[in-house]
């Protein structure tokens, strides 16, 4: 395989066995010092995929429609964009209920030892979505539930703290794009061999 097709599969892949649960796999995407910053999560590779299937014991799962990855490559180094739909049918306050969450998911990925690893994922949350799951059925969810929640993952926060997981507050978003704009920066001064 050539670069660009092995560094693709490599982040499908870790997202194919987060969402299917073949944690071996989603486990085998990562360096052993990547670090993942998400809504619900901040740690870890190793500890992402542990508390993933965590989260999945507990019958909370999801699942991730993607679009192509467009993979930017420097040597060794790659910064790879997926932009993405989280998808989870879930309960809040007993009802069933469909979120679905647009991000764009970005990978650092790095050539060690001949083999490209995932070395950081980090999203830019876009917007968010959250209904009922069954026709004529009213959510009692108004503007002023959610109010304390960011735009861009308002409702994926929502859900999350209601289901026991916590919400961070200072994730990238395009409500922020100043934040947006330096974190594309910094990435790719990485890409070109920054520290």
């Amino acid at each position: 395989m050539d670069d660009v097709t092995e560094i693709t599969q490599l982040v499908l892949k870790e997202r194919q066995g987060r969402d299917r649960g073949w944690w071996d796999q989603m486990r085998e995407a990562f360096a052993d010092d990547a670090t993942v910053r998400l809504s619900w999560y901040r740690g870890s590779g190793a500890g992402f995929v542990e508390q993933s299937r965590k989260m999945a014991g507990c019958g909370d799962t999801s699942a991730h429609r993607l679009s192509p990855p467009v993979v930017h490559l420097r040597g060794d180094r790659a910064f790879v964009e997926v932009p993405a739909v989280i998808e989870m049918r879930t309960t809040v306050d007993e009802i069933e209920v469909d979120l679905e969450s647009a991000a764009r998911l970005y990978f650092r990925v790095e050539r060690r030892g001949g083999r490209w690893l995932i070395v950081a994922l980090d999203p830019v949350y876009e917007r968010d979505t959250l209904a009922a799951a069954h026709p004529g059925v009213t959510l009692p969810i108004g503007p002023a539930e959610v109010a304390q929640y960011r735009p861009p993952y308002r409702f994926l926060s929502h859900v999350l703290t209601r289901r026991g997981y916590a919400a961070g507050g200072d994730l990238y978003g395009d409500d922020r794009p100043e934040e947006a704009a330096r974190f594309y920066a910094e990435a790719f001064r990485w890409l070109d061999g920054a520290a």
